[in-house]
Protein backbone atom coordinates (compact mmCIF):
# COMPACT_ATOMS: atom_id res chain seq x y z
CA UNK A 1 0.00 0.00 0.00
CA UNK A 2 1.47 3.58 -0.90
CA UNK A 3 2.63 5.89 1.75
CA UNK A 4 -0.01 8.38 2.51
CA UNK A 5 0.76 12.36 2.60
CA UNK A 6 0.93 14.07 5.74
CA UNK A 7 -1.98 16.60 5.84
CA UNK A 8 -0.02 19.74 6.26
CA UNK A 9 1.60 18.96 2.87
CA UNK A 10 -1.64 18.98 0.91
CA UNK A 11 -3.26 22.01 -0.80
CA UNK A 12 -6.89 22.34 -0.28
CA UNK A 13 -8.23 20.99 -3.84
CA UNK A 14 -6.25 17.76 -2.59
CA UNK A 15 -7.62 17.42 0.31
CA UNK A 16 -11.15 17.59 -0.94
CA UNK A 17 -10.55 14.69 -3.37
CA UNK A 18 -9.00 12.49 -0.61
CA UNK A 19 -12.22 13.21 1.50
CA UNK A 20 -14.29 12.39 -1.64
CA UNK A 21 -12.46 9.10 -2.13
CA UNK A 22 -12.52 7.91 1.70
CA UNK A 23 -16.46 8.87 1.27
CA UNK A 24 -16.58 6.47 -1.57
CA UNK A 25 -14.45 3.90 0.15
CA UNK A 26 -16.86 3.86 3.06
CA UNK A 27 -19.77 3.86 1.15
CA UNK A 28 -18.69 0.54 -0.64
CA UNK A 29 -17.62 -0.97 2.91
CA UNK A 30 -21.34 -0.41 4.31
CA UNK A 31 -23.03 -2.19 1.23
CA UNK A 32 -20.18 -5.48 1.42
CA UNK A 33 -21.22 -5.28 5.35
CA UNK A 34 -24.82 -5.55 5.27
CA UNK A 35 -24.39 -7.52 1.77
CA UNK A 36 -22.41 -9.93 3.71
CA UNK A 37 -25.44 -9.63 6.60
CA UNK A 38 -27.94 -10.90 4.87
CA UNK A 39 -26.24 -13.79 2.95
CA UNK A 40 -26.02 -15.04 7.12
CA UNK A 41 -29.56 -14.61 7.83
CA UNK A 42 -32.29 -16.80 6.48
CA UNK A 43 -33.96 -16.12 3.33
CA UNK A 44 -36.32 -17.56 0.90
CA UNK A 45 -33.77 -18.06 -1.69
CA UNK A 46 -30.83 -19.27 1.00
CA UNK A 47 -28.53 -20.56 -2.00
CA UNK A 48 -29.44 -17.86 -4.40
CA UNK A 49 -26.28 -15.93 -6.55
CA UNK A 50 -27.07 -12.82 -6.26
CA UNK A 51 -26.73 -10.96 -9.22
CA UNK A 52 -27.53 -13.48 -12.55
CA UNK A 53 -25.42 -14.27 -15.30
CA UNK A 54 -25.61 -12.32 -18.20
CA UNK A 55 -25.15 -15.62 -20.29
CA UNK A 56 -25.64 -18.54 -18.36
CA UNK A 57 -24.70 -21.85 -19.53
CA UNK A 58 -27.30 -24.19 -20.90
CA UNK A 59 -28.44 -26.92 -18.63
CA UNK A 60 -27.69 -30.84 -19.39
CA UNK A 61 -24.76 -32.97 -20.60
CA UNK A 62 -22.05 -31.10 -22.41
CA UNK A 63 -21.19 -32.41 -25.64
CA UNK A 64 -18.33 -35.68 -24.44
CA UNK A 65 -19.09 -35.65 -20.94
CA UNK A 66 -19.63 -39.48 -21.11
CA UNK A 67 -21.76 -41.61 -22.87
CA UNK A 68 -25.81 -40.82 -23.04
CA UNK A 69 -27.86 -43.72 -22.44
CA UNK A 70 -31.90 -43.35 -23.21
CA UNK A 71 -34.36 -44.69 -20.68
CA UNK A 72 -34.20 -48.61 -21.14
CA UNK A 73 -36.73 -50.70 -21.86
CA UNK A 74 -39.64 -52.35 -19.03
CA UNK A 75 -38.19 -55.50 -17.51
CA UNK A 76 -42.19 -56.24 -16.18
CA UNK A 77 -44.12 -58.02 -18.53
CA UNK A 78 -46.98 -55.61 -20.91
CA UNK A 79 -50.44 -55.60 -19.03
CA UNK A 80 -52.22 -54.00 -22.57
CA UNK A 81 -50.48 -54.83 -26.13
CA UNK A 82 -51.81 -52.46 -28.50
CA UNK A 83 -51.00 -52.75 -32.20
CA UNK A 84 -50.48 -49.71 -34.00
CA UNK A 85 -50.89 -49.92 -38.05
CA UNK A 86 -49.84 -47.19 -40.41
CA UNK A 87 -51.50 -45.14 -42.61
CA UNK A 88 -52.80 -46.25 -46.10
CA UNK A 89 -50.92 -43.98 -48.30
CA UNK A 90 -48.03 -41.39 -47.23
CA UNK A 91 -49.23 -38.38 -45.48
CA UNK A 92 -46.51 -36.06 -47.40
CA UNK A 93 -46.84 -36.78 -50.64
CA UNK A 94 -50.16 -39.47 -50.70
CA UNK A 95 -47.90 -42.34 -52.66
CA UNK A 96 -47.79 -45.96 -52.07
CA UNK A 97 -46.29 -47.53 -48.24
CA UNK A 98 -44.05 -50.43 -48.28
CA UNK A 99 -42.99 -52.68 -45.02
CA UNK A 100 -40.28 -51.74 -43.45
CA UNK A 101 -40.14 -53.04 -39.95
CA UNK A 102 -41.90 -52.62 -36.83
CA UNK A 103 -40.54 -50.45 -33.35
CA UNK A 104 -41.61 -51.29 -30.08
CA UNK A 105 -42.77 -48.36 -27.94
CA UNK A 106 -44.05 -48.07 -24.48
CA UNK A 107 -45.53 -46.48 -21.72
CA UNK A 108 -45.15 -46.94 -18.02
CA UNK A 109 -47.99 -45.94 -15.45
CA UNK A 110 -49.58 -46.48 -11.92
CA UNK A 111 -52.68 -46.85 -11.34
CA UNK A 112 -54.99 -43.44 -10.42
CA UNK A 113 -56.00 -44.65 -7.19
CA UNK A 114 -54.08 -46.91 -5.17
CA UNK A 115 -55.89 -50.05 -3.57
CA UNK A 116 -54.09 -52.07 -0.98
CA UNK A 117 -54.32 -55.58 -0.81
CA UNK A 118 -56.22 -56.21 2.35
CA UNK A 119 -56.06 -60.33 3.56
CA UNK A 120 -58.77 -60.58 6.33
CA UNK A 121 -58.73 -64.03 8.53
CA UNK A 122 -61.69 -65.30 10.22
CA UNK A 123 -60.40 -66.76 12.94
CA UNK A 124 -62.53 -69.53 14.36
CA UNK A 125 -61.98 -69.05 18.55
CA UNK A 126 -63.16 -72.11 21.10
CA UNK A 127 -62.88 -73.04 24.92
CA UNK A 128 -61.60 -75.35 26.16
CA UNK A 129 -63.77 -77.76 28.28
CA UNK A 130 -61.43 -78.76 30.94
CA UNK A 131 -59.36 -75.50 31.74
CA UNK A 132 -61.47 -72.52 30.27
CA UNK A 133 -58.95 -71.47 27.80
CA UNK A 134 -59.71 -69.98 24.85
CA UNK A 135 -57.89 -71.72 21.45
CA UNK A 136 -57.67 -69.46 18.42
CA UNK A 137 -56.99 -71.03 14.82
CA UNK A 138 -54.00 -69.93 13.15
CA UNK A 139 -52.95 -69.32 9.79
CA UNK A 140 -50.16 -68.48 7.61
CA UNK A 141 -49.27 -64.79 7.80
CA UNK A 142 -51.27 -64.30 11.05
CA UNK A 143 -49.11 -63.41 14.28
CA UNK A 144 -50.29 -65.15 17.62
CA UNK A 145 -50.86 -62.28 19.43
CA UNK A 146 -53.08 -60.36 16.38
CA UNK A 147 -56.13 -59.86 18.29
CA UNK A 148 -57.76 -57.16 20.37
CA UNK A 149 -56.56 -53.96 19.95
CA UNK A 150 -53.32 -54.99 17.70
CA UNK A 151 -56.09 -57.38 15.63
CA UNK A 152 -55.30 -54.87 12.28
CA UNK A 153 -52.13 -54.38 11.55
CA UNK A 154 -49.57 -53.54 8.37
CA UNK A 155 -47.44 -56.62 6.74
CA UNK A 156 -43.72 -56.72 7.14
CA UNK A 157 -43.52 -55.99 2.91
CA UNK A 158 -45.24 -51.87 3.91
CA UNK A 159 -43.15 -51.53 6.76
CA UNK A 160 -39.67 -52.92 4.41
CA UNK A 161 -41.19 -49.89 2.13
CA UNK A 162 -41.45 -47.33 4.58
CA UNK A 163 -38.12 -48.05 6.06
CA UNK A 164 -36.77 -47.89 2.56
CA UNK A 165 -38.15 -44.53 2.22
CA UNK A 166 -36.45 -42.98 5.11
CA UNK A 167 -33.24 -45.17 5.51
CA UNK A 168 -32.95 -45.77 2.11
CA UNK A 169 -34.00 -42.74 0.34
CA UNK A 170 -33.37 -40.41 3.03
CA UNK A 171 -36.95 -39.09 3.54
CA UNK A 172 -37.80 -37.67 7.12
CA UNK A 173 -39.78 -40.79 8.89
CA UNK A 174 -42.50 -37.82 9.75
CA UNK A 175 -43.31 -37.44 5.95
CA UNK A 176 -43.33 -41.15 5.04
CA UNK A 177 -46.59 -42.12 5.89
CA UNK A 178 -48.25 -39.21 4.06
CA UNK A 179 -46.22 -40.63 1.17
CA UNK A 180 -47.27 -44.16 1.44
CA UNK A 181 -50.36 -43.01 1.59
CA UNK A 182 -50.48 -40.85 -1.58
CA UNK A 183 -48.83 -43.53 -3.14
CA UNK A 184 -50.38 -46.73 -2.01
CA UNK A 185 -53.35 -45.64 0.03
CA UNK A 186 -52.07 -47.81 3.10
CA UNK A 187 -52.26 -45.47 6.73
CA UNK A 188 -49.76 -45.79 9.29
CA UNK A 189 -48.61 -43.35 11.86
CA UNK A 190 -45.17 -42.27 12.06
CA UNK A 191 -45.19 -44.00 15.80
CA UNK A 192 -45.73 -47.20 14.62
CA UNK A 193 -42.52 -46.79 12.28
CA UNK A 194 -40.23 -45.61 15.19
CA UNK A 195 -41.31 -48.63 17.35
CA UNK A 196 -41.10 -51.17 14.43
CA UNK A 197 -37.83 -49.61 13.64
CA UNK A 198 -36.39 -49.69 17.27
CA UNK A 199 -38.13 -53.77 17.50
CA UNK A 200 -36.67 -55.16 14.43
CA UNK A 201 -33.16 -53.39 15.50
CA UNK A 202 -32.97 -55.66 18.08
CA UNK A 203 -34.13 -58.72 16.18
CA UNK A 204 -33.34 -59.88 12.58
CA UNK A 205 -32.46 -56.20 11.65
CA UNK A 206 -29.72 -55.91 14.71
CA UNK A 207 -28.27 -59.89 13.53
CA UNK A 208 -27.87 -58.74 10.00
CA UNK A 209 -26.16 -55.47 11.39
CA UNK A 210 -23.83 -57.45 13.50
CA UNK A 211 -23.11 -59.68 10.58
CA UNK A 212 -21.90 -56.74 8.62
CA UNK A 213 -19.58 -55.31 11.47
CA UNK A 214 -17.84 -58.38 11.88
CA UNK A 215 -17.57 -58.78 7.87
CA UNK A 216 -15.42 -55.64 7.75
CA UNK A 217 -12.57 -57.14 9.27
CA UNK A 218 -12.44 -59.66 6.30
CA UNK A 219 -12.06 -57.29 3.75
CA UNK A 220 -8.59 -56.88 2.77
CA UNK A 221 -9.29 -52.67 3.09
CA UNK A 222 -11.44 -49.96 5.07
CA UNK A 223 -11.89 -46.44 4.39
CA UNK A 224 -13.07 -45.06 7.46
CA UNK A 225 -13.74 -40.93 8.70
CA UNK A 226 -16.65 -39.70 10.97
CA UNK A 227 -18.51 -36.56 11.55
CA UNK A 228 -20.73 -35.02 13.97
CA UNK A 229 -24.11 -36.85 15.46
CA UNK A 230 -26.30 -35.33 18.24
CA UNK A 231 -28.03 -38.38 20.61
CA UNK A 232 -31.03 -36.73 22.69
CA UNK A 233 -29.71 -33.41 21.93
CA UNK A 234 -25.82 -34.41 23.00
CA UNK A 235 -22.52 -34.23 20.70
CA UNK A 236 -21.95 -37.73 18.64
CA UNK A 237 -19.68 -39.33 16.59
CA UNK A 238 -21.41 -41.15 13.12
CA UNK A 239 -17.95 -43.69 11.79
CA UNK A 240 -18.35 -44.67 8.50
CA UNK A 241 -16.49 -47.90 7.65
CA UNK A 242 -16.66 -48.62 3.83
CA UNK A 243 -15.41 -51.43 1.27
CA UNK A 244 -15.68 -53.12 -1.61
CA UNK A 245 -18.60 -55.43 -0.35
CA UNK A 246 -20.36 -53.28 2.56
CA UNK A 247 -21.08 -49.94 4.29
CA UNK A 248 -21.16 -49.80 8.37
CA UNK A 249 -21.90 -47.34 10.46
CA UNK A 250 -21.78 -46.61 14.28
CA UNK A 251 -23.09 -44.00 16.04
CA UNK A 252 -20.88 -43.60 19.37
CA UNK A 253 -20.46 -40.56 21.98
CA UNK A 254 -16.49 -40.13 21.46
CA UNK A 255 -14.17 -41.26 18.66
CA UNK A 256 -11.35 -43.16 20.17
CA UNK A 257 -9.19 -45.42 18.98
CA UNK A 258 -11.68 -47.99 21.51
CA UNK A 259 -14.32 -47.32 19.12
CA UNK A 260 -12.53 -47.90 16.20
CA UNK A 261 -11.09 -50.86 17.27
CA UNK A 262 -15.14 -52.34 17.69
CA UNK A 263 -15.12 -52.73 13.86
CA UNK A 264 -10.87 -52.48 12.91
CA UNK A 265 -9.20 -55.05 15.50
CA UNK A 266 -5.75 -53.89 16.74
CA UNK A 267 -4.79 -57.31 14.71
CA UNK A 268 -6.49 -56.34 11.38
CA UNK A 269 -4.50 -57.92 8.75
CA UNK A 270 -5.29 -55.32 5.64
CA UNK A 271 -5.01 -51.97 5.10
CA UNK A 272 -6.96 -48.72 6.88
CA UNK A 273 -7.05 -45.89 4.91
CA UNK A 274 -7.80 -42.60 6.95
CA UNK A 275 -7.02 -38.88 7.42
CA UNK A 276 -4.36 -38.33 10.32
CA UNK A 277 -7.19 -37.95 13.18
CA UNK A 278 -5.87 -38.94 16.57
CA UNK A 279 -7.83 -42.16 17.09
CA UNK A 280 -6.21 -43.89 14.43
CA UNK A 281 -2.79 -42.81 15.69
CA UNK A 282 -3.47 -44.67 18.58
CA UNK A 283 -0.70 -47.13 19.69
CA UNK A 284 -3.40 -49.57 19.67
CA UNK A 285 -3.48 -49.33 16.45
CA UNK A 286 -0.01 -49.40 15.59
CA UNK A 287 0.66 -52.43 13.77
CA UNK A 288 -2.32 -52.09 11.40
CA UNK A 289 -1.40 -50.62 7.85
CA UNK A 290 -2.40 -47.21 7.39
CA UNK A 291 -2.77 -45.35 4.17
CA UNK A 292 -2.83 -41.83 5.01
CA UNK A 293 -5.41 -39.72 2.23
CA UNK A 294 -2.89 -37.72 0.20
CA UNK A 295 -6.53 -35.61 -0.56
CA UNK A 296 -6.25 -34.05 3.43
CA UNK A 297 -2.72 -33.70 3.05
CA UNK A 298 -2.36 -31.31 -0.15
CA UNK A 299 -5.03 -29.49 1.86
CA UNK A 300 -2.92 -28.89 4.43
CA UNK A 301 0.10 -28.06 2.39
CA UNK A 302 -1.50 -25.72 0.27
CA UNK A 303 -3.54 -23.92 3.64
CA UNK A 304 0.14 -23.32 4.67
CA UNK A 305 1.72 -22.00 1.17
CA UNK A 306 -1.18 -19.95 0.89
CA UNK A 307 -0.11 -18.11 3.50
CA UNK A 308 3.63 -17.79 2.92
CA UNK A 309 6.12 -15.27 0.91
CA UNK A 310 9.12 -15.93 -0.75
CA UNK A 311 11.72 -18.64 0.38
CA UNK A 312 8.57 -19.97 3.02
CA UNK A 313 6.89 -21.54 0.30
CA UNK A 314 9.42 -23.63 -1.40
CA UNK A 315 9.14 -26.90 1.20
CA UNK A 316 5.56 -26.80 0.84
CA UNK A 317 5.58 -26.53 -2.78
CA UNK A 318 8.22 -29.16 -3.32
CA UNK A 319 6.33 -31.39 -1.02
CA UNK A 320 2.80 -30.93 -2.70
CA UNK A 321 4.51 -31.69 -5.97
CA UNK A 322 5.78 -34.69 -4.61
CA UNK A 323 2.58 -36.02 -3.26
CA UNK A 324 0.92 -34.75 -7.38
CA UNK A 325 3.72 -36.52 -8.84
CA UNK A 326 2.58 -40.00 -6.73
CA UNK A 327 -1.05 -39.29 -7.50
CA UNK A 328 -0.38 -39.42 -10.77
CA UNK A 329 2.27 -42.43 -10.38
CA UNK A 330 -0.84 -44.10 -9.18
CA UNK A 331 -3.02 -43.69 -12.44
CA UNK A 332 -0.45 -45.32 -14.64
CA UNK A 333 -0.97 -48.70 -12.66
CA UNK A 334 -2.51 -49.88 -14.84
CA UNK A 335 -0.50 -49.19 -17.96
CA UNK A 336 3.09 -50.30 -17.05
CA UNK A 337 4.81 -53.18 -15.64
CA UNK A 338 4.39 -54.19 -12.48
CA UNK A 339 8.39 -53.78 -12.23
CA UNK A 340 8.34 -50.60 -13.78
CA UNK A 341 5.40 -49.49 -11.37
CA UNK A 342 7.87 -50.58 -8.19
CA UNK A 343 10.59 -49.31 -9.51
CA UNK A 344 9.85 -45.63 -10.05
CA UNK A 345 7.72 -45.96 -6.65
CA UNK A 346 10.99 -46.79 -4.75
CA UNK A 347 12.55 -43.91 -6.96
CA UNK A 348 9.66 -41.61 -5.68
CA UNK A 349 9.55 -43.16 -1.64
CA UNK A 350 13.35 -41.96 -1.45
CA UNK A 351 13.13 -38.28 -2.59
CA UNK A 352 10.08 -38.18 -0.38
CA UNK A 353 11.81 -39.41 2.24
CA UNK A 354 14.94 -37.31 1.81
CA UNK A 355 12.26 -34.18 1.59
CA UNK A 356 11.05 -35.24 5.12
CA UNK A 357 14.00 -35.88 6.67
CA UNK A 358 13.93 -34.32 10.33
CA UNK A 359 15.89 -31.47 10.37
CA UNK A 360 14.88 -27.38 11.68
CA UNK A 361 13.11 -25.53 9.89
CA UNK A 362 12.87 -21.65 10.15
CA UNK A 363 9.31 -21.22 9.54
CA UNK A 364 6.96 -22.93 12.61
CA UNK A 365 4.33 -24.16 10.10
CA UNK A 366 6.74 -25.54 7.65
CA UNK A 367 8.07 -27.27 10.89
CA UNK A 368 4.62 -28.47 11.71
CA UNK A 369 4.24 -30.00 8.22
CA UNK A 370 7.92 -31.45 8.49
CA UNK A 371 7.20 -33.10 11.77
CA UNK A 372 3.47 -34.44 11.39
CA UNK A 373 4.10 -35.53 7.90
CA UNK A 374 7.26 -36.96 8.17
CA UNK A 375 6.48 -39.26 11.19
CA UNK A 376 3.81 -40.77 8.64
CA UNK A 377 6.41 -41.00 6.04
CA UNK A 378 8.81 -42.78 8.75
CA UNK A 379 5.32 -45.09 9.31
CA UNK A 380 5.28 -46.00 5.50
CA UNK A 381 1.79 -44.25 5.45
CA UNK A 382 2.28 -41.73 2.42
CA UNK A 383 2.58 -44.32 -0.70
CA UNK A 384 0.80 -47.35 0.49
CA UNK A 385 -1.19 -47.24 -2.19
CA UNK A 386 1.80 -47.60 -4.70
CA UNK A 387 2.61 -51.63 -3.47
CA UNK A 388 0.42 -54.47 -3.84
CA UNK A 389 -2.57 -55.26 -2.55
CA UNK A 390 -2.84 -51.14 -4.47
CA UNK A 391 -5.62 -49.16 -2.49
CA UNK A 392 -7.39 -45.89 -3.13
CA UNK A 393 -4.60 -42.44 -2.33
CA UNK A 394 -7.48 -40.54 -0.92
CA UNK A 395 -10.19 -41.21 1.57
CA UNK A 396 -12.91 -39.70 -0.63
CA UNK A 397 -15.11 -43.10 -0.60
CA UNK A 398 -15.81 -42.99 3.51
CA UNK A 399 -16.64 -39.06 2.70
CA UNK A 400 -18.88 -40.07 -0.12
CA UNK A 401 -20.23 -42.73 2.83
CA UNK A 402 -21.24 -40.51 5.04
CA UNK A 403 -22.81 -38.23 2.42
CA UNK A 404 -26.40 -40.12 2.87
CA UNK A 405 -25.96 -39.77 7.30
CA UNK A 406 -24.99 -35.89 6.41
CA UNK A 407 -28.11 -34.98 4.61
CA UNK A 408 -29.89 -36.98 7.61
CA UNK A 409 -28.86 -34.91 9.66
CA UNK A 410 -30.17 -31.72 8.63
CA UNK A 411 -33.88 -32.97 7.68
CA UNK A 412 -34.13 -35.20 10.97
CA UNK A 413 -32.15 -33.63 13.38
CA UNK A 414 -29.88 -36.86 14.19
CA UNK A 415 -30.94 -39.35 17.03
CA UNK A 416 -33.56 -39.04 20.00
CA UNK A 417 -32.46 -41.59 22.19
CA UNK A 418 -29.68 -44.05 21.79
CA UNK A 419 -31.95 -47.14 20.94
CA UNK A 420 -33.14 -44.99 17.96
CA UNK A 421 -29.19 -43.93 16.70
CA UNK A 422 -28.49 -47.56 17.02
CA UNK A 423 -31.73 -48.46 14.34
CA UNK A 424 -30.33 -45.63 12.39
CA UNK A 425 -26.93 -47.09 12.12
CA UNK A 426 -27.88 -50.83 11.43
CA UNK A 427 -30.84 -49.91 8.74
CA UNK A 428 -28.82 -47.52 7.00
CA UNK A 429 -26.01 -49.95 7.00
CA UNK A 430 -28.08 -52.35 5.64
CA UNK A 431 -29.51 -50.08 2.94
CA UNK A 432 -26.30 -48.88 1.58
CA UNK A 433 -25.16 -52.20 1.43
CA UNK A 434 -27.73 -53.90 -0.13
CA UNK A 435 -27.36 -51.25 -3.06
CA UNK A 436 -23.85 -51.83 -3.13
CA UNK A 437 -24.29 -55.54 -3.49
CA UNK A 438 -26.70 -55.15 -6.31
CA UNK A 439 -29.96 -55.84 -4.89
CA UNK A 440 -33.13 -54.92 -7.01
CA UNK A 441 -34.16 -52.59 -4.27
CA UNK A 442 -33.51 -51.43 -0.47
CA UNK A 443 -37.00 -52.25 -0.19
CA UNK A 444 -36.41 -55.75 -1.40
CA UNK A 445 -33.31 -56.18 0.75
CA UNK A 446 -35.21 -55.29 4.07
CA UNK A 447 -38.54 -57.61 2.66
CA UNK A 448 -35.95 -60.73 2.46
CA UNK A 449 -34.70 -59.91 5.98
CA UNK A 450 -38.04 -59.49 7.71
CA UNK A 451 -38.77 -62.81 6.46
CA UNK A 452 -35.93 -64.40 7.75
Amino acid sequence: MAKQPQVDELSRDELLKLIEDLRQQISQLREENERLKRKHQRQAAPFSKEAPVANPKKPGRKPGQGTFQHRPAPTLEPDIIVDVTAPANCPFCNGPLRPAGDEVATTTDIPEQPRPKVTEYRIAVCECRNCGRKVRGTAPGLAPDQYGATAHRVSSSVMAAAHALHYGVGVPQRKVPGILKELTGVSITQSALAQDALRRAEGEVGAMYQQLRLGIRQSPFVHTDDTGWQVGGQPAFLMGFDTDEATVYQIRPQHRNEEVREIIPADYAGVMITDRGKSYEAKELADVEQQKCVGHLLRNISDVVESKQGEARRFGVELKELLQEAIALGRTRLSVSESELAGNAAGLNERLSYHLRPRLLDDKDNQRLLDGIGAQQEAGRLLRFLVPPFTEPTNNRAERALRPAVIARKVSQCSKNSQGAEAFAAFTSIAQSAVKAGASSVSAAFRQIFSG
